[in-house]
């Protein structure tokens, strides 16, 4: 990679690591502020609701301003968010909290993209996107590993001041990213992204992934503690899923190379369903650390299919498909995390995991077709057409 594409892949390190840190530390900090786990559970969705609804903001934002200028922007805010985030001292304050800081954070990985989409070939683009991917694995396996060990060793808040440090280093350093020859465009991209049927769909298999699996790696490490372990245990099992990311994600590049998209993302849904079936049996240390791999690879297989799809589909109104990808992906994580707080606090773990392997099921299916049907139609009129 090159050195600016590791600067953006350093931004989807940290912004992945405060979205991770808190699911580890979830009955902690129920305990430690007094409150039921349900209440906790809810300040995590709000924070990936913000994170979801912001997405398309900043699409907008970043058109006008510049991809690098609104990462640094939003960096800068959402280090001064995470550092509030230590300092609460009621679950209110908390979900104002991490609402801001994820209202912030939002912007990085969509603007990543962004930049990748404008600035790498298509040929290359999905070797590029599971590379960003590298700094997702690795931001997720540090906070769900490192939030829990924290939580145990020191405090829960101390996870939220690392995120503040690296945020607010990483919007000084980030001026060295040069900007887009093509990094602002004109308006309208939301008014071709409605009137793109191809586009919408996108938009919708992202909202159901985002429900599946990031509503999966919510629950896991809750689910693991309620065996009786701790959280540190289950934040290092979690992690496992960051390995797994970190491990399948080249792979997954490679075989782009080779592999139609449709066959990449048939895999991953395999890999969602048998992780949330799984998970539904038992929610015991070793089982999960099989889910947690098999999460992995849905996302380093279909999620990463899924982001290059979003950046081919409507070329003419990128960053208005990826940024609604995103906030998409997070609105749907979001809502699932809500529904499944009350059976969470009521232990019924089985049952929500039982739920997201029921809803995986159509997921993979719809996409695979409409992925399949769409590379079927490319070589029938020659291919090279970026639409959908």
């Amino acid at each position: 990679m090159t050195r600016p594409l590791r600067l953006l892949q350093a931004t989807t390190f940290v912004s992945t690591m405060d979205r991770f840190a808190m699911p580890p530390m979830l009955i902690i900090t129920a305990r430690s502020l007094g409150v039921p786990l349900s209440a906790v559970v809810q300040t995590a969705s709000v924070y990936f609701l913000a994170y979801g609804l912001m997405q398309p903001i900043w699409g907008l934002v970043s058109d006008r301003l510049g991809r690098v200028r609104t990462l640094r922007i939003t960096l800068a805010a959402a280090g001064i968010a995470a550092a509030g985030s230590a300092a609460v001292t009621t679950v209110t304050q908390l979900g104002v909290a991490r609402a801001l800081a994820g209202a912030a954070f939002s912007a990085a990985i969509p603007a990543s993209l962004i930049y990748v989409g404008d600035t790498v070939s298509r040929e290359r683009r999905q070797t590029e996107v599971t590379n960003l991917m590298v700094g997702v694995a690795l931001g997720t396996a540090l906070a769900s590993a490192g939030a829990g060990l924290l939580a145990v060793a020191v405090s829960w808040r101390a996870a939220f001041l690392v995120s503040a440090v690296c945020a607010l280093t990483l919007s000084f350093l980030l001026r060295r990213l040069p900007s887009p020859a093509d990094g602002r465009r004109g308006g309208g991209g939301f008014g071709r992204l409605f009137r793109s049927r191809a586009a919408l769909l996108v938009l919708l298999l992202a909202f159901v992934e985002g429900g599946v699996l990031l509503g999966a790696l919510t629950l896991l490490p809750p689910a693991i503690e309620s065996t009786g372990v701790s959280a540190a245990l289950a934040g290092a099992v979690t992690a496992v899923y960051g390995l797994a990311v970190l491990i399948f994600a080249p792979l997954a590049g490679a075989l782009s190379r080779r592999w139609p998209a449709w066959r990449l993302i048939a895999c991953g849904a395999a890999a969602a369903v048998a992780a949330c079936a799984l998970a539904a049996v038992s929610q015991r240390a070793a089982v999960a650390a099989v889910v947690a791999v098999l999460i992995g690879l849905a996302w380093a297989a279909m999620h990463s299919s899924l982001q290059t799809w979003a950046t081919e589909v409507l070329p003419a109104a990128r960053a208005a498909v990826v940024s609604g990808f995103a906030g998409c992906l997070f609105a749907g994580s979001a809502l699932s995390s809500a529904l499944l707080a009350g059976p969470a606090s009521a232990g019924h773990y089985s049952l929500g995991f039982a739920v997201l392997a029921l809803v995986a099921v159509p997921l993979g299916v719809l996409a695979t077709l409409s992925r399949a049907r769409l590379t079927t139609s490319a070589v029938t009129v020659g291919g090279g057409d970026d639409r959908a």
